[in-house]
């Protein structure tokens, strides 16, 4: 399925409630101090022989001496230090855990592949499920397996632990190394799917949008007209140049919103209902008739003037100035991306704010298939084979995945930022106010509502989520019923130095050449050129090999998640 910036960074309700979200070796133990100073380059101190240990009881309960884990997560936006509020307090008061987070200053990718090489990774590291890192490291042997940590210091693991999911990321070798979050199993389906929403968006400033008459913009010709009417009556915003649309950021394997070379993700494609599959084949979606010529529409924007330069050179934190001051008319967006700016819009004036309509579609109508949550989540949590004590970090996971290590991680301590009320845990008026007003100063006071994300359970989290308000609730409200469960599409693509890896990175990357030519493009005959050039260039690259690797990997999908539903 889409894989939103590489994508599914986010395919759930509580990404909505983020903020816009150094890389050193293992540090020693430094009790419950933080540190982002390198180890001394020592192995670390082997783990005492374990205690009898109990399947019916938590680990974590057994021990809970001060120690410090330097975790890696792999997303620059991330902004939050473990022991500043008063919830990750509370944890590491009750578990003994402190946490030293790395998070890389610059280019992820980078980062993470010199600390590959260095041969030494921090205790635990989280990064998309979609990385070729996952495969680096475990191939490489850098990370433990989870299921022989659990087995040998805390069983109990198996009993907090889905085995759907389990069962979902078993390598080749009968292990498993990485644990999801914001995963939904089949079964999960089951319980949950009425109350589940998406994360893909067709977004319009309201206040300009009612002002044009609410134009239909499904069509081909309603989306030029409106975008051209926006420009035409909009042209500045406070003294700044309107943005008539909007797209994820462009980066070396495409555009998310378009089409991302190197996962064949598209909300584009989503919103037309291009199917991933036909006669259980797999369906080639970036060549679907009604794709390329949705391409060419924004091709004719271009040519009428309607795609600002902005949109092909910003990264995230110049979007994010911008959606804040109002600059963009539409945007095929994630609604999480901008919930934080679209906050601040509604506290200035609750007409600016941006909305979800319905956007483009093919040419029966049909409504579109969003990005349901699938069984892969949205990131992978795996410990170092340098971990400093594995013990305790097999502990520590079993109750990060826990309902009683999610509901700490969600409301916080009891009496500080919820309590009971009207019979019912819910966050402390005051606090849920700041959270609905300014996620980023509640992230820093309180530290609750998943602050701290990394083993998150959404499905745990519908029954403790409060009812969502503007401008949160219009556009989250929007996806309820759109969205379909595309587990069967995820992990194949092949990645790595395999053969059919290094031939997706090089159709991946003649893409995100491609995808800016394309749109630039003074004409469609331009355009059909530009599109065949790049269709030779995959054929080159193994588009053979690739297909046929995807095709047999989603068929040991399906075979895997029938077994689950059985």
């Amino acid at each position: 399925m889409m894989k939103i910036s590489k994508t599914r960074k986010t395919l759930t309700t509580l990404l909505a409630l983020f903020t816009a979200v150094s890389i050193s070796a293992c540090s020693t133990n430094q009790g419950t101090k933080g540190t982002t100073e390198p180890a001394s380059g020592k192995e670390p101190t082997p783990a005492p022989p374990a205690a009898a240990v109990n399947a019916d009881q938590p680990g974590w309960k057994s021990d809970n001496k001060p120690i410090t884990f330097d975790w890696y997560l792999n997303f620059s936006w991330f902004p939050n230090k473990w022991g500043v509020d008063p919830t990750s307090q509370y944890i590491t008061k009750k578990t003994g855990v402190n946490i030293n987070f790395i998070v890389p200053a610059g280019n992820e990718n980078e980062k993470l592949n010199t600390m590959i090489a260095s041969g030494k990774l921090p205790d635990f590291i989280t990064l998309g499920w979609y990385e070729d890192a996952v495969k680096k490291m475990i191939e490489g042997n850098m990370v433990l397996p989870l299921d022989e940590l659990a087995k040998q210091y805390d069983p109990y693991f198996f009993k907090v632990a889905d085995p759907a999911k389990i069962a979902w990321y078993t390598q080749k070798d009968g292990k498993f190394y990485g644990y999801p979050n914001a995963s939904s199993s089949p079964e999960d389906y089951k319980k949950y799917g009425s109350k589940f929403i998406g994360n893909q968006t067709f977004l319009v400033r309201k206040d300009m949008y009612e002002a044009l008459g609410k134009p239909d913009m499904r069509t081909q010709e309603g989306f030029l007209k409106a975008l051209q009417a926006a420009k035409e009556k909009f042209p500045e915003v406070n003294g700044q140049p309107l943005i008539p649309l909007g797209l994820h950021e462009f980066n070396e394997n495409g555009n998310s919103s378009l089409l991302d070379g190197a996962q064949n993700g598209s909300m584009l494609a989503n919103f037309l209902a291009v199917p991933y599959e036909k006669d259980n084949k797999l369906y080639d979606r970036s060549t679907d008739p009604e794709f390329v010529s949705w391409l060419k529409t924004f091709r004719k924007a271009n040519e009428l003037g309607l795609l600002a330069k902005d949109i092909f050179i910003d990264k995230r934190p110049q979007m994010e100035e911008k959606i804040a001051q109002g600059r963009y008319f539409a945007m095929l967006y994630q609604r999480t991306d901008l919930a934080k700016q679209n906050i601040s819009l509604h506290q200035k004036d609750p007409n600016s704010v941006y909305i979800a309509v319905d956007g483009p579609a093919n040419a029966k109508q049909e409504p579109p298939t969003l990005a349901g949550p699938g069984i892969a989540g949205w990131t992978v949590t795996l410990i170092s084979k340098d971990v400093k004590d594995k013990e305790r970090a097999i502990k520590f996971l079993s109750y990060l995945i826990s309902e009683e290590g999610n509901k700490d991680l969600f409301f916080g301590e009891k009496g500080v930022s919820y309590d009971v009320i009207n019979g019912k845990d819910q966050f402390k008026p005051e606090v849920l106010d700041l959270r609905n007003k300014d996620r980023g100063a509640f992230d820093k006071k309180y530290g609750s509502s998943f602050t701290f994300w990394m083993l998150m359970d959404t499905n745990l989290n519908l029954d403790w989520e409060p009812p969502s308000v503007e401008p949160i609730k219009q556009p989250e409200e929007w996806t309820r019923g759109k969205t379909k469960n595309f587990s069967q599409y995820d992990n194949i693509v092949p990645t790595g130095n395999s053969p059919e890896g290094i031939a997706n990175s090089k159709m991946a990357q003649a893409w995100g050449r491609a995808l800016p030519k394309l749109l630039l493009a003074k004409s469609d005959a331009e355009f059909d050129q530009l599109f065949d050039k790049y269709q030779k260039e995959r054929q080159s690259a193994g588009l053979d090999k690739v297909q046929a690797y995807s095709q047999k990997e989603f068929e040991a999908n399906r075979e895997k998640i029938a077994k689950f539903t059985k």
